[in-house]
């Protein structure tokens, strides 16, 4: 049995500490405390498919700082955030491509019976719930629409 995300992640700070990775340890130690903080702020326990969503969020927040310091000349802060990124994104699943993405969303447009765009709503509901850590949300978010336009 695979071991719960949460868990790896206190075993994977643990092992950076050791290793003094600072980057490493320190990514790790605030992606901890976002889980936490999620946690109270919703009142429940993350399970893995949650701590998806928060890791995908850090690193959503990572790409806007890495654009903000490039336009502000700071190679120093552009390099440490695309470290952090990097630690983040190897505790996501490996991304879908595009063509894995469509056949999702293919199959769901016929179980919901989506005719045209304005039934993109039932359906991004579903696939986002579907796919969530699994592929990026304006990815999806373009597939739909192109199927949807396409009617399917």
């Amino acid at each position: 049995m695979e071991v719960p995300l949460k868990q790896k992640l206190a075993e994977d700070l643990k092992e950076s500490l050791r290793a003094r990775d600072t980057v490493k340890c320190g990514t790790i130690r605030l992606l901890i405390s976002a889980i936490k903080n999620t946690e109270i702020a919703r009142q429940e326990t993350l399970d893995d498919i949650a701590v998806f969503g928060v890791i995908a969020k850090e690193i959503k927040q990572r790409d806007e700082s890495i654009e903000a310091f490039k336009k502000g000349s700071r190679p120093d802060l552009v390099a440490k955030e695309e470290a952090e990124k990097a630690v983040l994104l190897s505790y996501l699943p490996k991304q879908m491509s595009r063509d894995e993405i469509a056949v999702v969303a293919k199959s769901i447009i016929a179980e919901v019976g989506a005719k045209g765009v304005q039934d993109k709503g039932k359906v991004m509901h579903r696939i986002i719930a579907e796919l969530k850590g699994k592929a990026d949300g304006r990815e999806i978010n373009a597939v739909v629409s192109e199927l949807l336009a396409q009617g399917s």
